[in-house]
């Protein structure tokens, strides 16, 4: 967990901290709106799903010092609160969760990558996208939201070693069309 993130949870939960509360919400909204939304596929109940987790965190912070890592605490809990609401508004009883993530992937360049060429940039994005469900997920998840991979293994219910090597596959795909489109 980064520096800040604890020191926010550590005034929520030393001083019950409305403040703390609000920046801890605004760090992880988008990403777990993102998550939430992959999953099921409808802005609303989404938003919704963000706001109970984050309000169960606000009922829970006197006991917030039990949870080790919050990201997995809160990648769990919007998974589960969303299996929950696909379950209850009567979607399929089995779910392959890589199905409903496909559209979870976004790449956002960092500064660095901004000055990469327009063209390159569509590269990546369409060689991500080309990536099966399951290595964008962990792609996204590890790169993007910067997930270690053990977290990423307890979320997704897979061994740190096929985390590893999901991204190593997506990694290979992403260089290898780079590659094809620059001999083109």
């Amino acid at each position: 967990m980064e520096t800040s993130t604890k020191n926010l949870l550590g005034r929520l939960i030393a001083l019950t901290d409305e403040h703390a509360f609000e920046d801890l919400y605004r760090h992880y909204f988008v990403r777990l709106y993102r998550f939430c939304f992959s999953i099921v596929h409808v802005k609303e109940p989404a938003e919704e799903i963000i706001h109970d987790v984050f309000m169960n965190l606000w009922k829970k912070r006197v006991s917030l010092s039990e949870i080790e890592n919050l990201d997995v605490y809160l990648y769990v809990s919007v998974k589960n609160l969303s299996l929950n609401y696909l379950r209850d508004n009567h979607f399929p009883h089995t779910l392959d969760i890589e199905q409903h993530c496909s559209n979870y992937i976004q790449f956002h360049a960092d500064p660095e990558a901004l000055l990469v060429s327009a063209e390159t940039v569509k590269a990546v994005l369409a060689a991500i996208d080309q990536l099966p469900p399951r290595c964008k997920l962990i792609f996204k998840l590890i790169r993007e939201d910067g997930l270690k991979y053990k977290d990423v293994a307890e979320l997704l219910g897979l061994s740190v070693k096929t985390v590893e090597t999901q991204l190593a596959i997506a990694l290979k795909k992403i260089a290898s069309t780079l590659r094809l489109q620059e001999t083109s």
